[in-house]
Order: C-alpha cells, then structure tokens, then sequence
C-alpha cells in the first residue's frame, strides 16, 4: 500500500469513523477475537428464521457458483430494498462504463493568460464528479499553483461543478444531520461534510465549523451553526442562497464533542477551502462564484484521483454513500450522457443490471442503496454475484466480513470464507455475496430482511437511532451469520 494510500485510509477513517453526541463504552479486558468454534449440525433454516423474531419481509437465496443451481432459497423473487448492496451494482456498472483505470480530475483552469506571474482573467476550481477529493489535495493545489509562478489573479473565482447533475441530498427521508446523505455535485469535498465541533465556556459554547483532514483545520464561513434552547428537535437545518444555516439543541449537547454534517452547497464550500490555502500560498482570490458553464481555458494545475479500481474497494469498504452516487453518475454520463437526475441514472443501471445481468427485479432509485423505493429480489442479486465472481473482479473487491460470538467477540476462524457487502437502513438489513464451505466449493448468496411498515413509522423522524432500530438490526445480523453458517455446513 502506498504512502497516499495511507493518508487516505487514515482520512476516511477520520470522517468515517462516527463521532456522535455520544461514545459507546468501551469494554476493558475483553479479548479481540474468540476461539474456531465448535462444529455442530446445520442448523434448520425454519428454525434460524422463527428465532430472529424480526417480522415484515424475510428473503433469501444461496446458489452454487459452478452450476447455477440455487440450493436454498425463501421469498427469493421478492423484491426488497437492497440497501447498500446496491453498491456491489454500481461498482460493475462502473467498472463496464468506465474502466479499471479511470482517474477522476480536478482542474485549476485560468481562461486568460499569465504575464510576469499575473493570470490576466478568471481561476476556476472544475470538479470532474471525484467523490475522494479531499483538504489535503486543494492544499496541495494552492501549492502547485504557487510553484507554477502565479501570484496575482485579476479576475473572479469560480467554481464548477456541472460535471454530473446537482442532487441537494441523495434522498428525502433522512435526519437533516446524516452525514451519509449529503449533496452530489461534480465538485466535492470531504465526501460533502463539514466537522462541527462544540465546547462548553461557562454557561454558553463555542462552536466551530471546518474541513479538517489529517494536516489542515481550515474554518469555514458557508456552513453555520447556533445553539438553541430547546429539547427538541435535535438539528434544523434550512438551505439559504450561499449557506448551510444549522441550529441543534443545547440540551443535547454536553461538555465537548463533534460530528460530521451534510454539505448543501459543495461547490461554495470547496471554493471557500481552496481559497483559504491559495492566501497562504500569498494568492489572494475573490470569493467563490458558481458558474454554470463549462470553463473554457488552460489547465493550470491537475489532481487526479486513485484509479477506479481502488476508489470502489475503498466505497465497498466504507460504504461512502457519496462515492456511489458519483461513480454511477459518472458511469451513467459515459454510457449514454449526462443523466438529468440522480433518479434518472438509477433507472438507466436498473435498466443495464436487466439487460447485463437478467435482473428482471432490479427498479433502483440511486446508486448508493440510500433510497428505500429501490426494489431488487434476492435471487436476482445473488445470480448477479454468481455472474460477476467468475473472473474474480468483485470478489476481490469485497472485504472479508467478520463472523462475532454472542457477546459480539470476532471469531478467528469460523471455518469458511465469507466475502460480502453489507447493507442496513432502519428496519431494513440486507447482505450479499461469497461464501466458500470447508470442503471448498464456492457458493453466491443474498439475504434481506424489511420491516416496511415500522420503517415508515420511524423514516424522517430526525432521530439519530430511533427506537427499536438497533435491537432489531442486531437480531437481523445474527440471522445472517446463522443462516451463512447453515450453508458453509449443509452445502460442503
């Protein structure tokens, strides 16, 4: 792994890693991960199902990779949200569309000349659609641009993001607080969120709003924050023509803490960042302008992101609901033009998922699985994944995922390998992918479950973890695990 590869997995586990209102406890002495456990007798699915008490929609189907014959199957032409899983589509979606290697760029472009370190004209900051732009990169353009001798810039800063369609928010359903639900544009930043961090002083707070990374805290004026007396509701949030106006509630606050928050206008709020290091580079810039049209000019300074490959590992392991989005906006761009809406370019993957895959089922709203109209039937999903883990390309993609004793302790070795995305929304868990059994043959597998009527109940609520949610979802896990576990023993 790389030096930037580092940096970058050190980032995302910065802005992924879930500061909240509150730290769960940890729990002192507890070893890391637990013994193989013992071998017993496959478990009846009847009995896996009856235990997990979770109600609504239960579906599965696990089939065999060699010869296409579904072994087990519950409900399997059901359609269901998919979740995340949703992402494992988007990610061979992507990889048809634009190749392994695709970088996404972003541009400095001038659309005048430099005399004598003067750029006679405007500077634009030009997104290409990359989901994993970061503080650090535009630190490091400011510095480029430096280094290539400009020094003075007479006309205005603009920004464009008109790469990939604007989507205020990924769905409608969400807490306005998600930071998993944020803006898509063409020019992103921090996968659109800002850090809002708090302190008590007395009988107030201070409060600021910034961009970090893992070398730079610059503070941001776009996205604004007061606290207000009252118990509820937790966050506000209204969309002005130029910022991000956030109330939270004071007595939801404590003594210290910090959370990450959408981003609604994330070309102002890349903009405002790279301004801040161009003035330390002794570059003083205009304040960010939107523009709609294309810039027309030199490039002046270039960042190129990983290669695609590397950016769906990365979104398959993080489940950046963000990155999916931008990549299957990007996908959809390259295949047939620019998609008038992010709904539009989910219909247009439903459409290739049924054509390259028999996905018969497949009526996906977006790419990230976010939203909860998206339908998709667990036989429809686990074929996908026969189909796509022939060659290996998703396979590798997916990370291992860890099978946990009752007190939710890691098992070193259970036996068998499970490669898989997963997938959670309230009352809504879903897991897909590749399980290969102790006597080595290799098997697909999709499992959802959905409680439709109690997730609406709860969808919009602006609830962090609304009532029931974690119970339920934990009771769905282990379902999962029980039935992966049933087959790795009953289809050796």
């Amino acid at each position: 792994m790389t030096d930037s590869s580092l940096e970058r997995r050190r980032f995302l586990n910065l802005l992924l890693g879930g500061s909240a209102l509150a730290a769960m406890p940890a729990c002192a002495g507890a070893p890391e991960r637990s013994l193989r456990p013992e071998v017993r007798p496959a478990q009846p699915v009847e009995g896996i199902v009856s235990r997990a008490g979770l109600g609504g929609d239960i579906a599965f189907a696990v089939m065999d990779m060699r010869g296409g014959n579904l072994l087990e199957g519950q409900g399997a032409n059901t359609p269901l949200p998919p979740a995340s899983v949703a992402k494992a589509v988007t990610a061979l979606y992507a990889l048809e569309a634009m190749g392994a290697g695709y970088q996404f760029r972003t541009r400095l472009v001038s659309t005048g000349p430099v005399v004598d370190g003067v750029l006679r004209g405007d500077l634009v900051l030009a997104g290409g659609g990359d989901p994993t732009l970061e503080t650090d990169h535009l630190a490091a353009m400011a510095a480029e641009l430096a280094r290539g001798g400009v020094r003075q810039v007479t006309g205005r800063f603009l920004v464009w993001g008109g790469a990939l369609p604007f989507a205020p928010e990924i769905t409608d359903d969400q807490s306005p607080q998600a930071g998993y639900n944020p803006s898509v544009s063409g020019l992103n930043l921090n996968f659109n969120r800002v850090h809002f961090e708090w302190r008590r002083a007395g009988n107030d707070y201070t409060v600021t709003m910034d961009a970090r990374s893992n070398r730079h805290r610059p503070a941001v004026s776009m996205a604004r924050m007061q606290v207000a007396n009252r118990s509820a509701p937790l966050y506000t949030y209204r969309r002005s023509g130029s910022a991000d106006e956030w109330t939270v509630a004071r007595s939801a606050l404590g003594n210290t803490g910090s959370r990450w928050l959408p981003v609604r206008h994330p070309e102002l709020y890349a903009g405002e960042v790279f301004r801040t290091f161009a003035s330390g580079q002794g570059i003083a810039l205009q304040a960010p302008m939107v523009t709609q049209a294309a810039p027309v000019g030199q490039d002046l300074v270039t960042h190129p992101s990983q290669a695609l490959q590397e950016v769906l590992r990365d979104l398959l392991r993080f489940s950046t609901n963000i990155s999916a989005e931008a990549v299957g906006l990007m996908a959809t761009t390259m295949r047939s033009g620019r998609p008038a809406s992010l709904a539009a370019s989910g219909a247009a993957m439903s459409d290739w998922a049924r054509t390259r895959y028999g996905m018969s089922s497949a009526r996906l709203v977006d790419h990230s699985g976010l939203g909860a109209n998206s339908r998709v039937s667990m036989g429809d999903l686990a074929n996908m994944f026969r189909q796509a883990g022939g060659a290996g390309t998703l396979r590798a993609l997916l990370r291992e995922h860890p099978f946990r004793d009752r007190n939710g302790t890691v098992i070193a070795n259970p036996g068998f390998d499970v490669r898989a995305k997963t997938g959670t929304l309230y009352f809504v868990s879903a897991l897909g992918g590749y399980l290969s059994s102790p006597g080595g043959r290799d098997l697909a597998f999709a499992i959802c479950s959905a409680d439709l009527a109690r997730r609406a109940r709860v969808a919009g609520s602006g609830s962090d973890r609304p009532d029931g949610t974690a119970a339920w979802a934990g009771n769905a896990r282990q379902m999962q695990q029980d039935l992966l576990r049933r087959w790795a023993q009953a289809h050796a």
